[in-house]
């Protein structure tokens, strides 16, 4: 009897078997693609650099007392200078004084020499010469015309005398009929003529010597003004002796024999050494927050003296600006024009805080982030903190790191942009 192929019985798989059927097939990319996910979820993107440690500097977070300082350099300068300049242009004829001596106010440091100022002179004293020449040939002409008018004065006085006798003579015949009206008449107008003349003469007289009074007077101002004009011109001629001010070291001279030097140039300067301040730049980075009455500090000479700002100037120049010191108490000995002095400026109150070491590290993260060393001293992991103030020591920490924990502190110019280091 034969067996009927359609009719054979399918014998199912059991066991392992089964995960090899045509059937399991959607379990296996089922679980294929969770493996893939949980691969991608887990696993470490983060770029790693291995470093040799000997290379690099590990410095420890602390938390100490944070002072807000920053170090500065300044150099000294006379509190007080005078400038020397010129009132009268002229020539350098004779160098007196050189520079570094000390001087007294009054002494002198230079002469000048002016020609147009000698020729001024002469002229001045030609003119003055000529107008008082000219003052006095018109006082003699007025004395002679007064004289003439007190001789014709003295003159019509007599006439007016005789004629009045005259007149009361012809008045008296006259009234007795003994002569003629016209004779009378005749000595009466010579009398009242006589008389106009005299009081004409009288009234000139008066008018001249009103004019001779105001021209005199007119004259005498113009010479005083030409004296006083000779005056000043002469005091121009003292001008070109150039002398100290003031007392002092005379620090500059910048003249040499035979320069013509302008009236108003600076040519020297005179420093007071009574008292000194110390002129220091500062980054402009701390303008906001340097003010007049800053105190500071400085080592010299293993004394400790205390300065303190009298003035900040606004301007900024080459990424810096400039503040003067004052001394806040004695000065150094042996102090001396263009010393330098490196200052700690006190910007604020000591404070608690985390502190980092400063390090190179900064111009590469800006205070943004760090590389913190792990606990068992094989990596440095980058972290994100943020930075605040510093002073030359120390960077205040106000976020992202503990106290006690380890980071890179030198340069990570060689990291690129790792994530971990290896050590």
């Amino acid at each position: 009897m034969e067996t009927n192929t359609m009719d054979r019985r399918i014998e199912k798989k059991k066991g392992i078997r089964r995960a090899f059927t045509k059937k399991a097939i959607p379990f296996w990319l089922g679980g294929l693609l969770l493996i893939f996910i949980l691969w991608l979820v887990l696993r470490d993107d983060s770029k790693k650099l291995r470093v040799d440690a000997d290379n690099i500097t590990v410095g420890t977070a602390i938390w100490a007392e944070f002072n807000d300082y920053i170090r500065i350099s300044g150099q000294v300068a006379p509190m007080t200078t005078v400038q020397i300049s010129p009132l009268e242009g002229g020539v350098v004829q004779q160098i007196v004084a050189e520079e570094g001596i000390r001087v007294s106010a009054g002494d002198v440091i230079l002469i000048l020499s002016n020609e147009n100022l000698d020729m001024q002179i002469l002229n001045a004293e030609a003119e003055l010469a000529e107008k008082e020449n000219i003052l006095r040939n018109t006082m003699i002409q007025m004395e002679q015309q007064k004289l003439t008018l007190q001789q014709e004065k003295l003159q019509l006085q007599m006439d007016v005398r005789r004629n009045r006798r005259t007149y009361e003579a012809q008045k008296a015949l006259y009234d007795d009929g003994l002569i003629a009206r016209e004779d009378f008449l005749k000595a009466e107008e010579d009398y009242q003529l006589s008389n106009n003349r005299l009081q004409l003469v009288e009234n000139r007289a008066k008018q001249d010597s009103l004019y001779r009074s105001v021209e005199i007077t007119q004259m005498r101002e113009s010479l005083d003004n030409m004296r006083l004009n000779m005056q000043m011109i002469r005091h121009h001629k003292e001008n070109l002796t150039i002398k100290a001010p003031i007392n002092g070291e005379l620090g500059l001279l910048d003249v040499v024999l035979g320069q013509s030097v302008g009236a108003g140039t600076k040519i020297g300067q005179i420093n007071n050494l009574d008292s000194y301040k110390i002129e220091a730049q500062i980054d402009e980075h701390y303008i906001d927050r340097v003010t007049a009455g800053l105190k500071a500090t400085f080592e010299r000479q293993s004394e400790r003296y205390q300065a303190q700002i009298r003035k900040v100037y606004p301007e900024v120049r080459d990424g810096k600006f400039k503040a003067d010191f004052k001394f806040a108490d004695a000065q150094p000995d042996n102090i001396r024009s263009g010393q330098t002095y490196y200052l700690n400026l006190q910007l604020g109150q000591p404070v608690e805080a985390v502190l980092v070491p400063r390090g190179a590290f900064y111009q590469k993260t800006g205070g943004k982030w760090i590389y913190v060393v792990t606990k068992d001293g094989t990596k440095a992991v980058k972290r994100d903190i943020k930075i605040g103030r510093q002073n030359p020591q120390y960077y205040e920490v106000v976020e992202g790191l503990e106290a006690g924990e380890k980071v890179i502190v030198s340069s990570y110019d060689n990291f690129g942009d790792s994530d971990v280091l290896v050590f």
